[in-house]
């Protein structure tokens, strides 16, 4: 199996990969594992990725053109055409367990990538990511820590690797909303822009479309994280909103 991990912290891989399981499976040749430093294919002198995300905020956001760039390069690195799996780890992913270990081992090649600060622009899941995966709802400060725990759990399922296979069960609770889109520049890219609804500088109207944003969002992958408890009066009457056109939707199909 070939996995390319896209990150800007490479030298955090070198201790984890070096060593037990994973060295012995590198050394005979059942795994390759190559790093893509985001941060060189930056476009501008200072090597920055980030910047500010449109409709304010607090933090920044990983631009698109560099990810992709980095892609691309690993694509041609390769030089042959595998259909990758392309994985973002971010905790708005689902939730990697034992099945998604099995599911990815029967691939020839993944690449992953890392993501950081207040996350990616929305364009680079739209454009080239087929899974977003999460170790459990919580925040960590990169997707290097998870992606270490992928690679680790997918490798042991590879014939080989282990004299037998071995499995883990994790439980993980978490209260609140799954995030919204992000975006930052630039504004357009490729046949994407950013929603116009961010441009209007509008504070109020920005929230009211986040909100539902992160409300849409948890009901179709974690409708198990909108218990009562956690919902505003507010919520309740986006949720019913979105419910309703749901069920207009399907009643005009019917």
């Amino acid at each position: 199996m070939k996995i390319d991990i896209l990150t800007l912290f490479p030298e955090m891989f070198t201790g984890p990969f070096d060593s037990s399981i994973i060295k012995r499976a590198r050394d005979k040749g059942l795994l390759e594992i190559c790093f893509t430093d985001i941060r060189n294919f930056s476009a501008n002198k200072h090597n920055t990725v980030d910047d500010t995300p449109y409709g304010g905020g607090a933090g920044m956001v990983m631009q698109a053109p560099p990810i992709m760039r980095a892609l691309e390069h690993v694509r041609e690195q390769r030089g042959d055409m595998l259909p990758a799996r392309v994985i973002l780890m971010c905790p708005t992913g689902l939730t990697f367990d034992q099945y998604w270990a099995r599911d990815l081992a029967c691939e020839e090649h993944l690449v992953i990538i890392c993501g950081h600060y207040e996350g990616i622009d929305e364009r680079v899941r739209e454009l080239a990511v087929t899974d977003e995966l999460s170790i459990g709802d919580y925040v960590l400060t990169g997707g290097e820590l998870p992606a270490m725990v992928v690679v680790d759990a997918v490798s042991r399922m590879i014939p080989g690797v282990l004299g037998e296979k071995a499995s883990a069960e994790d439980d993980s609770f978490y209260q609140g909303l799954l995030e919204y889109p992000q975006y930052t520049r630039p504004r357009a890219y490729g046949e994407l822009s950013v929603p116009e609804i961010l441009m209007s500088g509008h504070h109020e109207k920005i929230r009211c479309w986040r909100r539902r944003q992160a409300l849409l969002k948890t009901l179709e992958r974690r409708p198990d994280l909108l218990r009562e408890d956690v919902l505003s009066n507010e919520d309740r009457d986006i949720l019913r909103e979105i419910v309703d056109n749901i069920q207009g939707v399907i009643k005009g199909k019917a």
